[in-house]
C-alpha cells in the first residue's frame, strides 16, 4: 500500500513540477506517473550504475555528479515518451530541483523518515 502511495505522490510532484518549470510539459497525471515511474527504474539502473563508475568525481564534486546523472535520467526518459517533453538540461534540472523539493514538503506533512 506505501508504494502505491509513493507512486501517486511522485507522479504528483511531477504534475506540479511540470506546472511550476517552464520548459516542461506533461500529457496529464496519468503519463506523470509514468514519467516518475520510469524515472526511478532509470536511476535505480543505468543512474545506480553511472553514479559507481563515476565514484571518484562525485566525491570531488561533493554530489554534483549524482544531480547530473538524476538529470540525464530525466532527459532519458524525455525522449522515451511523447507526453512528457522537456525544453533542455537546464528545464530539467530545474524539474528535478523542484520535484525534490516538493517530495520533501510531501515527507515532512506525512512525517515519513526518508
Amino acid at each position: 500500500m506505501r508504494l502505491i502511495i509513493e507512486i501517486l505522490l511522485m507522479g504528483l510532484a511531477m504534475l506540479l513540477g511540470a506546472y511550476l518549470v517552464p520548459g516542461v510539459q506533461i500529457a496529464g497525471f496519468g503519463t506523470a506517473i509514468i514519467a516518475a515511474i520510469l524515472i526511478a527504474l532509470a536511476n535505480a539502473t543505468i543512474g545506480m550504475l553511472l553514479r559507481i563508475l563515476t565514484f571518484p568525481i562525485n566525491f570531488l564534486t561533493l554530489g554534483l555528479m549524482s544531480f547530473i546523472i538524476t538529470v540525464l535520467m530525466i532527459l532519458l526518459v524525455d525522449s522515451m515518451m511523447s507526453g512528457f517533453n522537456t525544453s533542455g538540461f537546464f528545464a530539467a534540472a530545474f524539474l528535478a530541483i523542484v520535484v525534490a523539493l516538493i517530495k520533501a514538503v510531501f515527507g515532512a506533512i506525512s512525517g515519513s523518515e526518508d
